[in-house]
């Protein structure tokens, strides 16, 4: 490489990197150094190098425990949801049916909207809106304030949850078939393939690049939801709904204990890193190339 060439690579790309440090890779190095001390946040007081106390207590607090598993399922029912339900609008949108693009546009607009504020919204939706069609129609062992049970309040999590974010998958599985080519299916069809098995056998494998990158970003954010998480329930009732991030952040910035949340924040990166990489290794054995 030239010098010069070297020069204007570093002007461009030396910004980027610098921010990307200044707020991941610090914060990220620092995080790791205060899951070995114990400390308050208070920068008067002193931290106190505790080790590895910080990350044995947390494999042993049995809140935490449940959080994760709380977060597993919340994560196992989001995933399978958004995925199923991104890929079917995506197949029915780029089957020639009428009003395609509307279908696109209302489908995706609950992206566009915070997770603070869709879990406001539906957090009115559950507790009034629930009760008003309860009553009308009778219907109460359905129509009741989900946020109030235990098991129904993880339930109206992956709902508004898959609500929100099929949109968006179905615009990348929607990418992913565009670019299958027509004759390939014309050629499929001629053989007798149709329906399902023209989906499993032809269009489905060569689709796997947008169903590893759908699967990734699902899992990962579905890991990692904390805004909903906060609006919605505030991990409610009795700490139903108290996902991983949640856990974390009521130990930091409730509990003040800096050094132990810290060392659940690097436990949680350590699981979702395992999950996401493994997920994508088995997803890439599978892509097809055209």
């Amino acid at each position: 490489m030239k010098r010069k060439d070297w020069y204007w690579n570093l002007l461009f790309v030396g910004p980027t990197v610098c921010i990307f440090s200044l707020v991941v890779l610090v914060p990220f190095v620092m995080g790791i150094s205060y899951s070995f001390v114990s400390w308050d946040g208070i920068a008067a007081n002193a931290k106190r190098f505790i080790g590895f106390t910080n990350y044995v207590s947390a494999m042993s607090d049995t809140r935490f425990i449940r959080s994760a598993v709380k977060t597993f399922i919340f994560t196992a029912g989001a995933v399978v949801l958004t995925n199923a339900l991104g890929l079917i609008v995506a197949l029915l949108v780029t089957s020639k049916m009428k009003f395609a693009g509307v279908v696109r546009t209302f489908y995706f607009m609950p992206y566009l909207i915070g997770g603070l504020i869709l879990g406001y919204i539906w957090k009115f939706i559950f507790s009034d809106g629930f009760a008003i069609i309860g009553n009308v129609t009778g219907w109460k062992f359905i129509f009741f304030n989900w946020l109030l049970n235990p098991t129904f309040a993880l339930f109206a999590l992956i709902f508004v949850s898959t609500w929100q974010t099929a949109g968006y998958v179905m615009i990348i599985y929607i990418s992913g078939i565009q670019t299958i080519p027509q004759d390939l299916i014309e050629a499929a069809e001629v053989d007798g393939a149709h329906g399902w098995k023209l989906f499993w056998h032809v269009k489905f494998p060569l689709i796997m690049p947008a169903f590893t990158i759908s699967l990734f970003m699902t899992l990962s954010n579905s890991f990692k939801i904390f805004d909903t998480n906060l609006s919605l329930t505030a991990g409610g009732p009795s700490n139903a709904t108290e996902l991983f991030a949640m856990n974390i952040y009521n130990e930091i910035f409730l509990n003040g204990n800096y050094g132990y949340g810290q060392a659940k924040a690097v436990l949680f990166f350590i699981i979702v890193a395992i999950f996401t990489l493994v997920q994508v290794s088995i997803t890439k054995k599978r892509e097809v190339g055209l």
